[in-house]
This record gives C-alpha cells, sequence and structure tokens, in this order.
C-alpha cells in the first residue's frame, strides 16, 4: 500500500474512534491548521508577497482567459466541504467559488500570465468597494442594478435583472477611476501604466459582451464557453446554486478574505518548480496546511517533463491527507491525483491495486 495510502486509512481509524468518543462533527475535525497564518496583511506585506512568490511572465494563446470555461463547477463545488487551512488555485473568477465553499483561511491563485494577476487585483477592488452582490455585478458589468435586486436575491434574478439592463458609459468610467484610485492611492500599489491599460481592457469587456461574456471571446473561430451567466447560475445535481455570487452569504465570506488582503495573486508557471513550491514553504513556514488545490485543466498544456516537474512542486506541498484536488473534470483527494502522477509514480511504493 503507498505510505500516504496507508496513512490516510490509519487517520481514518483514528477519526472514527475521536467521533464516537466525543460525539464531535467530522467537518469540525477535517479543518486543516491555520497556524500562524497572518489574520490580515497589510498593504506593503500583500504587494511583497505577491512580487517575492511570482516568476517572470508567460503566454497563454488560446484565449483572454477573463472568464472560465467550466460548466462541471457546481457539480465539483458540491463535493467540497469548509476545510480551513489555504487553497491554492488557478484562473480567473471560479476560485471565488471554490473559495467560498472551502473557507481557507488565506488563499493563493497562481497563473503564468500577468494579466491574470492584473484581472484578480481588478477583482480585489469590486470586492472591497463593493456592499453586495448588486453593486459589485453593477460595477463589474457597468450595467447599474440600483436596488431593482433586493438582499437574498437568487442568482437567477441577479442575472436576469443584468440581462434586462443597458450598459451605462458613465458608470464604466466611474467603475475605472474607482478601480485605479484603489489600487494605485488607497493601497498605494506601483502598478505599471500597461497593467492599468489591461485592467481598463478587461473593464472593458464586461461591459461591452455583458453578462454573456464568455472563455473564447477573445479568439472568433474558437467555440464559445459558457458564458458568465451560466456559470453563475449553474446548479448542481441536488439543483442548488454553487457560485459565489448565488448567495450573500458566500459572497460575503470571499470580500472578507479579499478586505483583509489574503487573496494572494501571483504569476507561476505550472510546469516549472518555482511558484507553487514557494507558496508551499511559505504555508509550511507558518505550520499551516494546504488543504485544497485547484489546477483546472493545466496539464493539458504541459509536456511530459513539465507535467513531472507540477507533479513534484504538488507532493512537496505541506498537505494532508483529506486535502482535495480539483481538475478539468471534478475533485478527488490529492493522493489520489499524486499516485497517478509520473514523477511521484516513479518514488513511491508502488504495485497495481495498492
Amino acid at each position: 500500500m503507498v505510505p500516504r495510502v496507508r496513512e490516510a486509512v490509519a487517520r481514518v481509524r483514528v477519526t472514527l474512534t475521536a467521533l464516537a468518543a466525543s460525539g464531535l462533527t467530522a467537518c469540525a475535525l477535517l479543518r486543516a491548521p491555520s497556524g500562524a497564518l497572518p489574520e490580515r496583511l497589510s498593504d506593503e506585506a500583500f504587494w511583497q508577497l505577491m512580487s517575492d512568490l511570482s516568476e517572470p511572465a508567460g503566454v497563454f494563446a488560446h484565449s483572454d482567459n477573463l472568464v472560465s470555461n467550466e460548466s462541471f463547477l457546481a457539480h465539483a463545488v458540491r463535493q467540497l466541504r469548509a476545510r480551513g487551512g489555504v487553497y491554492i488555485g488557478v484562473g480567473p473568477e471560479q476560485n471565488f467559488s471554490y473559495i467560498a465553499r472551502l473557507e481557507p483561511a488565506m488563499a493563493f491563485v497562481i497563473d503564468i500570465r500577468l494579466e491574470n494577476r492584473n484581472l484578480h487585483l481588478l477583482y480585489k477592488a469590486l470586492f472591497e468597494a463593493s456592499a453586495d452582490r448588486t453593486e459589485f455585478v453593477s460595477r463589474l458589468f457597468s450595467r447599474d442594478l440600483g436596488r431593482t435586486v433586493g438582499s437574498g436575491a437568487a442568482a437567477d434574478d441577479l442575472f436576469d435583472a443584468l440581462a434586462r439592463t443597458p450598459a451605462s458609459p458613465a458608470l464604466r468610467v466611474a467603475t475605472g477611476q474607482l478601480v485605479r484610485d484603489r489600487l494605485t492611492g488607497t493601497h498605494r500599489w506601483p502598478l505599471a501604466a500597461a497593467d492599468l491599460v489591461w485592467i481598463d481592457y478587461a473593464l472593458d469587456a464586461f461591459q461591452s459582451d455583458g453578462p454573456d461574456i464568455h472563455y473564447s471571446r477573445a479568439s472568433p473561430d474558437s467555440r464559445p464557453g459558457p458564458s458568465y451567466r451560466r456559470l453563475m447560475t449553474a446548479r448542481d445535481a441536488a439543483g442548488l446554486p454553487r457560485s459565489f455570487l448565488s448567495t450573500d452569504h458566500a459572497f460575503a465570506l470571499v470580500k472578507a478574505l479579499q478586505t483583509r488582503n489574503l487573496v494572494v495573486p501571483v504569476v507561476g508557471d505550472f510546469g516549472r518548480p518555482g511558484a507553487i513550491r514557494r507558496v508551499g514553504e511559505y504555508v509550511r513556514q507558518r505550520a499551516s496546511r494546504v488543504s485544497a488545490f485547484y489546477g483546472s485543466n493545466v496539464e493539458v498544456y504541459l509536456t511530459n517533463p513539465q507535467r513531472a516537474a507540477f507533479c513534484t512542486s504538488l507532493d512537496s506541498l505541506p498537505a494532508d491527507s483529506w486535502a482535495w484536488f480539483v481538475g478539468g473534470r471534478g475533485a478527488q483527494l490529492l493522493d489520489a491525483k499524486l499516485r497517478r502522477c509520473p514523477r511521484v509514480a516513479q518514488t513511491i511504493e508502488w504495485r497495481p491495486g495498492s
């Protein structure tokens, strides 16, 4: 039996014994420790951490990737439970839905593109400045919903209202200024002129395409991915909505982390032994654990050597046997993912059926 799997079996037995003796819930026992993770990062510490963990940016030529394209999101989120600890992910807005479900003490989003870092800074400014979901989507899509959608509204109602509301150039200008003032004024982060130009490009795209914006919008010949509206209103097998915009509570969980500078975007290549391992070392030094890693379908774009490097990076993370790995088809335990990794399969005890 693989050592880490053997350890997992032993922990299950210990956990079941503890549950029987104390009556505690499984969810309470399975939360990853927060250790010495910060309760809040100062603006200076946030920028420094983001810079220290990042590596030189690369490119992704398939799409501008302003929006995810994973229609299975609601089903994957349903598989997860609140775990605390540290969340690591990749890509744009889908991370917020996983964060809302997992309730980590801190989150990192690693992506090869500098544009993704800038998109997350844009989102950060909108989370901080918006009191609720209605304000948030009004600013994101430059469509002034006013008070037409009340607190507690379903995501379907929220996006129906967006679809009926015309774009507002005045709100687009006001939102752009708000974002710039917050990022370079309030936080005083030294963003380059090119970073601000790209943030304006993203806001223009959300304004022009509205809630129908989708993954492949920059590639006219590509088959359109699911729209932002569809992703945010999708329901799981039980008929429940699962996106970060589905409830006030889910939105508030992400907003709280963003306000405390605890969602840190990092520029990093999954195929190189850089950013992922640096994030892991940061977590390890603070006596915490990675509770979930969302890798999307990034491995599709990696060569065999790059995939081996990615697997080695995953194996280096301070994660316990209950940590999740969420890929392009759903969620599984990280241990199960590692068993199928080329680099890990060469270094751990392995035999068919173990």
